[in-house]
């Protein structure tokens, strides 16, 4: 009998994480189907009767299912899933008194060029994922609240998260210095915080296998934070490539970045680049994690060794 439900088993995190568990203590809900076929079971959370009934006897849910990419329209989207979801899945907690909750949700909650900010700094989201996945910690919270005696609750806030198989933003970077095409905008001395999933992966199987009773929430970053030149400086030496690159300074990468803004107004499609784009690759985006440093969970990958796992297995391979 499984013990654990991993609600968005099937996307890019939750792969990784079936990989790393038992498969005989797992159900996987999500309404893709996963390549764990026996552990899968059909679920939309933004639909209550999908998923009433289908915790079982669980001890413990990972949610990881959301709406995460950038350009998701109409925006209301991100509300019923990563809101009303999560509204869903706690009703269904409630229902088969499952207390115990393992939540993903997101740094960028903090808003853009915050120095290094603390679980409990103060949330300024920039964009409707952040303020969607806001909201969502808030129902969680108020859930945790009710019963807090008997509830757990962990909140992972994840940098932007990369590793095998994932066409995210920091593949979308490899991609453009393996091609030719990248231009580094600005000085490349910003600091950047990154995530390899296989550390992630094993950070929730550490709160799996080692619950602490009550509410926490985890800044999730993998050390050290490189800066952009130190970056793409790797990315070329596996690639086998000049280090030698063409450089944009930052004021006119932004005179592009707003022509684009208004390119991307005229026509109402979406491009590559923009102004916010360009500001977001130029920012210091670090976070702290002294919390996460004051567990026992090792990260077994560094993130040197992370980036090179994905690039042999995305690049090269």
């Amino acid at each position: 009998m499984y013990n654990n439900v991993i609600i968005g088993g099937s996307g890019f995190i939750g792969t990784h994480l079936c990989k790393v568990l038992s498969k005989n203590s797992i159900k996987i809900l999500d309404i893709i189907e996963s390549p764990f076929e026996s552990n899968f079971e059909y679920c939309d959370i933004k639909q209550f009767d999908s998923i009433n009934g289908k915790l079982g006897k669980a001890k413990l849910v990972v949610l990881l299912a959301a709406e995460h990419r950038d350009d998701l329209k109409p925006a209301r989207l991100y509300y019923e899933t990563n809101v009303n979801g999560t509204e869903n899945v706690l009703r269904a907690m409630r229902k088969n008194n499952v207390n115990h909750l393992i939540f993903t949700s997101t740094v960028a909650m903090y808003g853009l060029n915050v120095k290094t900010p603390l679980e409990t700094d103060s949330l300024a989201p920039f964009n409707h994922y952040g303020k969607s996945k806001l909201e969502a910690e808030k129902v969680l919270i108020n859930w945790y609240n009710e019963d807090s005696k008997n509830r757990t609750l962990h909140i992972i806030r994840p940098t932007v998260v990369f590793g095998e198989g994932n066409r995210g933003n920091v593949y979308n970077l490899i991609s453009q210095i393996a091609s030719g095409k990248f231009a580094m905008i600005g000085n490349g001395e910003n600091h950047k915080s990154m995530a390899y999933v296989g550390n992630l992966a094993f950070f929730i199987k550490y709160l799996l296998e080692n619950p602490k009773p009550g509410l926490e929430i985890y800044n999730y970053t993998n050390s050290p934070d490189l800066t952009i030149n130190e970056l793409v400086s790797l990315v070329k030496t596996e690639l086998g490539l000049s280090k030698f690159g063409f450089r944009i300074p930052k004021w006119l990468g932004l005179i592009a970045g707003y022509g684009f803004d208004l390119v991307s107004k005229l026509t109402g499609g979406e491009l590559p680049i923009s102004s916010v784009r360009v500001k977001k690759f130029c920012a210091n985006t670090t976070f702290n994690t002294d919390k996460l440093k004051s567990t026992v969970f090792v990260s077994p990958y560094t993130l040197e060794e992370g980036l090179k796992r994905t690039i042999k297995h995305d690049f090269i391979d």
